[in-house]
């Protein structure tokens, strides 16, 4: 696009370095209502973000109207001189890598008919159970985004999202269950309908369950809450600095069960966060911060890498083209030695509600359970009435006594089911 060069060329002009972040593409919704499409959308969307840094002073700004970059280069420029001047080494420079996107389904058609196609199967997998579709939503996407700086960068990548998700009731009882995938052979509408309409009649006419220390085993789902909303911030590396990490002074030490390691690999193929590159063109690659049990590093982005005397890992994120990077990371993965972990009698928790409230510094959390059963020898056995959970996610690391041989993918995170021993349940 030639106008991202002439937006370069007339930057360089005021400022030491210019980066261009420009995302364009469609989408189309549909959203239920029971069993009725409530609301139908379609959307083609542009966002425009602008950074330039100068004397170590960086600027911002964004516009949805690329024909307005003058107008938004302006803006950001003059933001970067109302700004604290930092440590900073330089915006990186292109090298080679492969033009092949990896999330990026070339067959999925964003059609209206296709999503009208997997609301339909959705609600036939509904009907395996007599629970009562609430609501529900499926989506298609497809987006190109474009990096460009001026140290030579031009990068484009292209990715596209199915999104599915379902609401039911039986009684008193809920169920929920979605799927998310950039590939359309890699979601199943059928089985979305059927999980929620099967946890809303299973979770009906539940027993109490006596407070005390269980044997528990968390779904991907509820491990996911739990880990997103604490251990993970705990990684990066500007929580670190900022003596907001539990992790902080652990380097090199043993934090979590050694059977367990933790990594972003940003390369896996049709893996919903993979990428060549991250939001400020730093070529992407597997970090392991935790090997083993052992705490190998923190995640970075440029300007924390910068002001702390470390080395960007790659890890720059975007939650959109108005925000500015950010240390995130791209596909999460728990993995470790894999076996059956359902034989024995556990209780089963397929989502939590409240892990947002956790302490992320502490670690301390307590939720309520959602969807959770006895279950023993793989199966579902009684349901468990309104229940909360409550510990620490830090300790909870430590005892860990097994992982599924199974993993799901969970947006940007691909996590198996988890067994930990000893854990706090509260009956109501």
């Amino acid at each position: 696009m030639a106008w991202i060069d002439q937006l370069i060329h007339e930057a360089q002009k005021a400022v030491d370095e210019v980066e261009v972040f420009y995302v364009e593409g469609i989408s189309i919704s549909a959203e239920l209502k029971q069993k009725k499409v409530n609301l139908a959308t379609t959307s083609k969307d542009c966002g425009l973000g602008i950074r330039t840094v100068h004397n170590g002073k960086i600027g911002s700004s964004s516009t949805n109207n690329p024909d307005q970059w003058r107008v938004c280069l302006n803006a950001a420029i003059a933001s970067g001189k109302l700004a604290t001047p930092q440590t900073w080494e330089g915006l990186p420079a292109p090298i080679p890598l492969s033009r092949t996107p990896l999330s990026f389904d070339a067959s999925l058609e964003v059609k209206p008919a296709v999503v009208m196609d997997l609301i339909e199967k959705m609600l036939t997998g509904a009907e395996e159970h007599p629970a009562e579709v609430a609501a529900g939503s499926a989506s298609l996407s497809s987006a190109t985004v474009t990096l460009a700086n001026s140290k030579g960068i031009r990068y484009t990548d292209q990715h596209t999202g199915v999104s599915l998700a379902l609401e039911a009731i039986h009684n008193q009882s809920t169920g929920y269950e979605f799927d998310h995938s950039s590939f359309m052979n890699k979601v199943d509408p059928s089985a979305v309908g059927e999980r929620a309409t099967f946890f809303a009649m299973e979770s009906d006419n539940g027993t109490d369950i006596v407070s005390g220390e269980y044997d528990i085993l968390l779904s991907p789902l509820a491990y996911g809450e739990l880990l997103g909303n604490v251990f993970i911030p705990a990684l990066s590396g500007r929580n670190v600095h900022a003596g907001r990490s539990r992790l902080g002074q652990s380097l090199g030490e043993s934090v979590i069960d050694s059977q367990i390691t933790m990594y972003d690999d940003p390369l896996i193929k049709k893996a919903n966060g993979s990428v060549r590159w991250d939001a400020e063109g730093t070529p992407a690659r597997r970090v392991d911060f935790i090997r083993d049990g052992i705490l190998e590093t923190f995640a970075y982005d440029l300007k924390t890498a910068y002001r702390f005397g470390k080395t960007s890992t790659g890890n720059a994120v975007r939650g959109g083209f108005g925000g500015l990077p950010s240390i995130g990371h791209h596909n999460f993965v728990v993995d470790g030695k894999r076996r059956k972990i359902a034989d024995e009698r556990v209780v089963y928790v397929h989502n939590v509600v409240g892990a947002h409230t956790a302490n992320p510094m502490s670690g301390e959390f307590s939720v309520e359970l959602s969807n959770a059963f006895w279950m023993e020898g793989g199966e579902y056995d009684t349901p468990i009435r309104s229940a909360m959970l409550s510990g620490n996610v830090f300790d909870m690391h430590q005892r860990i006594s097994g992982l599924s041989k199974e993993s799901r993918a969970l947006g940007s995170l691909i996590l198996p089911s988890i067994k930990i021993n000893k854990q706090r349940i509260i009956g109501k």
